[in-house]
C-alpha cells in the first residue's frame, strides 16, 4: 500500500501552480505580520467601515470611512450580541441594509451554538467567505509544506449543513464549513473523501456511519480534519461498535447499516462500489488488532486537523492513544463570528493573529469589570498576559466581545501568537477562587497521568452547601482491581491538590475552609449522551460544533437532570 496511485500523483502535480498561488499568499501575510501589524490593522479598520458604511447601524452610530480608531471607540461600545440584535433581526426579514453595506452581498447566516441561550444568527458575507476560505488555504498550505506527501493524499473532512432552516427571506442558516464545502470546485472536492452532501444527513447515528462507511473505504486518507477531538474519539469507538456492518458493507457495496432518505443514497452512490480488497485488508486489521485501528486501517495517515487549546485539551491525551503516533495540527482560534489566529506548526495552540481579515482589539482580564476600561491594539499585548478578544468584521460585529480568552504566548515580528485559554463564561468563584477551566483541564489531565486511569469525559460544576465546593462528573474505567470508589476518591484528591497548585485562590480557600474537597460522581455512558443531546438541542448548533464543557458554573448542569438518582462517590 506504500504505493500511491498515479492519478493522485498526477493530481498533486497539476495542483503545483494553485498551491504556490496560496504560499505566495502566505507570504505576503507573514511579511505583513513580520513588519506592519498596526498599520496593516489601521488600514483594514477604515475598509471595514467604508464597506458597510450605507447601512443603518452605520448611520445610527456615525461610522463612516473617515471615522478614527479614537472617534470609533467613543462611538460604539465593547459590546455583546445585543448591540445588533435587533439590525440582524431586519436582515434575516429581508432588510439587508440594516446592518451590511449595499456591495456587502449576504450569504447565510451562521448559527452559533451558545453554551445556554438559543442560537444567534451571525451575517456571512461574501467578503467574510473569502476572508474565511483564504484564512483555511493559508491553514491548508502550512500543513501541506510540513507534510509533502500530503500533496498526493486524500482528506477526510467533516462538515455540517449550512442549510438547517432558513430565514423569513428565505436566506440559508447552518454552519459555514458546509457552505465552503458545497462551493468547491471539482478538481478541489476531489482530494475530499467524504462528499459535501454527507453534511446534510441530519440523523447524528446515520451521519457517523456514513461517514464511517466512505473514510474506511478510503485506504489513501492523509489528514482527517474535523473541529472538536471528541469527534474523532466517537468515530473511534462507533467504527468498533458497528466494526462488522461497516466492512460487510464495503464487501458488498452500498451501505445497509443506516436508513438514509432515497436522494442521499443517489447522492453517495458513485462513493458505494463494492470492494473487496478493501474489506479484506480491514478484516486483516480486526484479526490482528482486535479493534478498527486508525494507524492500520489508514497506515499513509499524516496528520490531525482539530482545535486543541481550552477545553478541547482534555480529549488530545486519549487523541494520541487512539491516533498513536499521529501528528495533530491545530486549527487555530475559529468560530461562528470569523477567524482569529492561525497556527504556524505541528503540535501547539499557539497561533498568529489573521491581521489581515478582522481588526482586532483586546480586552485585559484584569479589566473586565472596570466602567472605563483600557482596550488595546494587537500590537500593544504583552507576553504572557491573557485577554478578551474583540472583533470587528466585514459582516456587521463592532467590538463584539466573542467572551474568548487567549493568553499572549509571544511575538511573532510585530505581531502577537495568542492560544485560547477559555470561554469567558466557563470561570467559576463561588468565594473569589476565580477557577478558569483551563485551570481544570491541566489539573484533571495531571491526575489522569498521576493516577493512571482512563477517563473518556469529565465536567466540573460548583456545588452549593456548608462549605461550598466542586462536583467532578466523569465517565471512564475506574477499577484496574481496585474497588472503584477508592479510585474515584483518590482521582478526586490528586485533582484538588493540582487546582491549589495552579490557583492561589482555590488553595487559599481550601486551607482556610471556605471551600470544600472535590466530590466525584461517576456517570455512565448513557448519563452523558443525554446530557450532550440535551444541551446541543438547547443551543442549536450542530454536534461536530458542540464543545462538551470541562468546567460548567451552577445551574445549568444540575437542572438538566433535576430529578434524577445518581450513584454518587466522594472524597474523605
Amino acid at each position: 500500500m506504500t504505493q500511491i496511485p498515479a492519478a493522485y500523483r498526477l493530481r498533486a502535480f497539476a495542483a503545483t501552480f494553485f498551491r504556490r498561488s496560496i504560499q505566495r499568499s502566505r507570504c505576503e501575510f507573514l511579511n505583513l505580520a513580520q513588519s506592519s501589524c498596526r498599520e496593516t490593522q489601521r488600514t483594514l479598520l477604515t475598509d471595514l467601515l467604508r464597506l458597510n458604511q450605507s447601512s443603518a447601524f452605520s448611520r445610527d452610530y456615525g461610522l463612516t470611512e473617515r471615522t478614527t480608531l479614537q472617534e470609533f471607540r467613543e462611538r460604539v461600545p465593547v459590546a455583546d450580541y445585543e448591540l445588533i440584535r435587533s439590525y440582524v433581526d431586519q436582515v434575516a426579514n429581508g432588510n439587508h441594509a440594516a446592518l451590511l453595506g449595499e456591495s456587502n452581498t449576504l450569504q447565510m447566516f451562521a448559527m452559533t451554538s451558545g453554551t445556554t441561550a438559543a442560537s444567534k444568527l451571525i451575517p456571512v458575507t461574501t467578503r467574510f467567505l473569502d476572508d474565511y476560505r483564504r484564512g483555511w488555504q493559508t491553514w491548508g498550505i502550512g500543513t501541506y509544506s510540513d507534510h509533502a506527501l500530503l500533496q498526493k493524499l486524500n482528506i477526510v473532512q467533516i462538515s455540517s449543513s449550512h442549510q438547517k432552516t432558513r430565514t423569513a427571506d428565505g436566506t440559508p442558516c447552518g454552519n459555514i464549513s458546509g457552505l465552503v464545502a458545497a462551493m468547491q470546485k471539482r478538481a478541489v472536492r476531489s482530494l475530499y473523501t467524504i462528499p459535501a452532501t454527507v453534511a446534510e444527513v441530519a440523523d447524528a447515528e446515520a451521519k457517523r456511519y456514513t461517514i464511517l462507511r466512505l473514510a474506511l473505504a478510503d485506504p489513501w486518507v492523509g489528514m482527517i480534519i474535523t473541529a472538536n477531538p471528541s469527534t474523532l474519539l466517537q468515530l473511534a469507538e462507533f467504527a468498533n461498535t458497528r466494526a462488522e456492518s461497516l466492512i460487510r458493507d464495503i464487501r458488498n457495496g452500498g451501505i445497509s447499516g443506516v436508513g438514509l432518505p432515497a436522494s442521499q443514497r443517489r447522492d453517495f452512490k458513485s462513493h458505494l462500489r463494492p470492494d473487496v480488497r478493501r474489506a479484506a485488508q480491514l478484516q486483516q486489521v480486526i484479526e490482528h488488532h482486535g479493534t478498527l485501528r486508525p494507524r492500520e486501517c489508514w497506515p499513509m495517515l499524516q496528520a490531525l486537523g482539530v482545535w486543541c487549546g481550552g477545553s478541547a485539551a482534555a480529549y488530545i491525551p486519549k487523541l494520541r492513544q487512539v491516533f498513536d503516533g499521529i501528528t495533530i495540527r491545530d486549527h487555530g482560534l475559529h468560530a461562528s463570528e470569523g477567524r482569529m489566529t492561525l497556527p504556524l506548526q505541528d503540535e501547539s495552540s499557539s497561533g498568529l493573529l489573521e491581521i489581515q481579515t478582522h481588526f482586532f482589539e483586546f480586552l485585559p482580564v484584569a479589566e473586565e469589570v472596570s466602567t472605563k476600561p483600557v482596550v488595546l491594539e494587537a500590537h500593544e499585548l504583552r507576553t504572557g498576559a491573557e485577554y478578551y478578544i474583540l472583533l470587528t468584521t466585514s459582516s456587521g460585529l463592532y467590538r463584539y466581545n466573542i467572551c474568548d480568552v487567549v493568553r499572549c504566548t509571544g511575538f511573532f515580528g510585530t505581531t502577537p501568537l495568542l492560544e485560547f485559554r477559555h470561554k469567558g463564561a466557563h470561570i467559576s468563584s463561588i468565594t473569589g477562587e476565580k477557577l478558569a477551566e483551563s485551570q481544570v483541564v491541566e489539573a484533571v489531565n495531571a491526575a489522569v497521568l498521576l493516577c493512571r486511569v482512563n477517563l473518556e469525559l469529565f465536567t466540573l460544576t460548583p456545588q452549593w452547601g456548608e462549605p461550598p465546593g466542586y462536583t467532578l462528573f466523569v465517565q471512564g474505567d475506574f477499577a484496574c482491581g481496585e474497588r472503584e470508589d477508592l479510585r474515584l476518591n483518590q482521582f478526586a484528591a490528586v485533582v484538588d491538590e493540582q487546582l491549589a497548585c495552579s490557583n492561589v485562590e482555590y488553595r487559599e480557600k481550601r486551607a482556610s475552609g471556605r471551600l470544600a474537597p472535590i466530590r466525584v460522581q461517576a456517570w455512565p455512558p448513557q448519563r452523558w449522551e443525554a446530557f450532550t443531546k440535551t444541551r446541543q438541542s438547547r443551543s442549536g448548533g450542530s454536534l461536530e460544533q458542540y464543545k462538551h464543557p470541562c468546567l460548567l458554573p451552577d445551574p445549568e448542569f444540575q437542572n438538566l437532570f433535576r430529578g434524577t438518582e445518581i450513584q454518587e462517590s466522594f472524597t474523605r
